[in-house]
């Protein structure tokens, strides 16, 4: 069907004008309603509303010619004004809704692409539409600040702004979930995701970003999504540094908690003990933790801590006797390391075992 011209929402416009002229009445609700809804259908048809308006003022100027007093212009002017006035905001009113809408539609498909739902062939096709192709493969970043985002915060725009502006039109979403940045990029396009995290970390005030890993397909951005966010949430109980984790880098985590029961027993049988050292279990579970992350090196593990390295050396001894393991052994060193990274993972020993 042929789109209607500009000009056939302008119908009965000029004559409208020049009754409104001799008259000197002002429009009535109706007929200011009648241009309002002529305003929502040219844009809802496409039409600028720039070029609306010089339809308008072309119209007015062909009912000028036919007045012969300056109060007929004072009149006109005030036609015109009221007029286009009307037929202006119910343009914009098609606009404010189309604008919902869309974001509706954007909205609704993030969260079926990363919650995995929908049929997988309608998702691809609507994914299109908002710049994925999701037969490639691709790789989702998340950051998360001190405080929740969402579409259209500064920091969300900011971030946005930045990457079109490094990257142009390479098929990238960003967008938010839960008060989290998301990005979501082509596998073979890594520095889209470094470039992001670089960002985010900068506008959030120092805060965290994980990467997952690149996987294949619909199902692909979902797997890579929630590895972003067990990197968090790993960070967060192991106490990570770093502003940007990669879950390539803490595969190990979920092989040692995939049997919890096993995890929890070689906890429990190892760490026990120091439950019943003066002050509980936590000071010497953080003094192990700290040893550890300095490479075993007393000193260091000292310097973490704020402690002197005599007291770090006691520390150990006193585990040393507590648990049978000697922390500077090799052999009952990954033992203990193991156990300590389990009580981390389990929340122990706040959590009950």
């Amino acid at each position: 069907m042929e789109r209607e011209t500009a000009e056939g929402y302008l119908e009965g416009y000029a004559e409208l004008l020049a009754d409104l002229c001799a008259t000197g009445r002002r429009p009535t609700r109706e007929e200011l309603e009648r241009l309002r809804s002529r305003g929502e259908r040219a844009a809802e048809a496409g039409h600028g509303l720039r070029h609306l308006v010089r339809s308008h003022l072309a119209a007015a100027r062909w009912a000028q010619a036919g007045l012969s007093r300056d109060a007929d212009a004072d009149r006109l002017l005030a036609a015109v004004e009221l007029s286009i006035d009307a037929f202006a905001e119910g343009h914009e009113r098609a606009q404010r809704m189309a604008v919902r809408q869309e974001e509706a539609a954007r909205r609704e498909f993030i969260d079926d692409l990363l919650y995995g739902r929908s049929d997988l062939g309608r998702l691809a096709e609507r994914a299109e539409r908002f710049g994925l192709l999701l037969s490639r493969a691709h790789a989702v970043a998340v950051a998360q600040g001190p405080e929740p985002y969402s579409d259209g915060y500064p920091v969300s725009r900011g971030i946005e702004s930045s990457l079109l502006a490094r990257f142009g039109a390479r098929r990238i979403l960003l967008t938010t979930k839960d008060g989290r940045l998301i990005c979501i990029a082509p596998a073979d396009e890594p520095d889209v995701l470094t470039h992001f995290a670089k960002q985010a970390y900068a506008a959030t005030d120092g805060g965290r970003v994980a990467i997952g890993r690149p996987h294949p397909g619909a199902g692909g951005v979902v797997h890579s999504y929630e590895e972003a966010l067990n990197a968090l949430d790993l960070a967060a109980r192991m106490g990570l540094e770093g502003p940007v984790l990669h879950a390539s880098d803490l595969l190990v985590y979920p092989v040692l908690t995939r049997d919890r029961q096993a995890m929890a027993d070689l906890v429990h049988t190892v760490l026990g003990p120091l439950r019943t050292a003066r002050g509980g279990a936590q000071p010497l579970l953080d003094t192990l933790a700290a040893y550890f992350d300095a490479g075993c090196v007393t000193t260091e593990a000292a310097r973490r801590l704020s402690l002197s390295v005599r007291a770090v050396s006691y520390r150990l001894d006193r585990i040393h006797r507590m648990t049978g393991a000697d922390p500077a052994d090799p052999t009952q060193r990954y033992t203990l390391q193991t156990a300590v990274v389990g009580a981390r993972l389990l929340g122990w020993p706040d959590q009950e075992l």
